[in-house]
């Protein structure tokens, strides 16, 4: 795959994928949650299993994280399910997401590198 097959704002490189159980979903405010969350900037997808009481989200790490979209899920009167797995899930998400966004930002450095104005005359 390549960048021009993800949405707008969405970079290969940068892509992870999520699945979380969700408390209080109903029929009336799934629809308004998955529409808000599937038109934020940095979305690939998004998909909500019913039976299960799941979410499904591609995104790219760089531009959106987890506590953003929890903001919208709890916005909407649902929350993430309050069980030790969830939980657990969640913090490494948290974590994982936070090392892409720093990543991107890092500029590498070398040792090897000459240092400025070192160069052959």
């Amino acid at each position: 795959m390549s960048d021009f097959d993800h949405r707008v704002g969405v970079k290969e490189i940068n892509l992870v994928t999520r699945n979380l159980k969700l408390n209080n979903v109903t029929e009336d405010n799934r629809s308004a949650l998955m529409e808000e969350i599937d038109h934020l900037f940095g979305i690939d997808e998004a998909s909500f299993n019913m039976e299960e009481k799941s979410i499904y989200l591609a995104y790219d790490a760089t531009n959106i994280n987890l506590d953003g979209i929890e903001d919208i899920i709890k916005k909407h009167g649902a929350d993430i399910h309050n069980d030790w797995w969830t939980h657990t899930k969640e913090d490494y998400y948290k974590f994982v997401d936070r090392n892409v966004k720093d990543n991107s930002e890092h500029t590498p450095w070398s040792c090897h590198k000459s240092p400025p104005g070192a160069g052959r005359k």
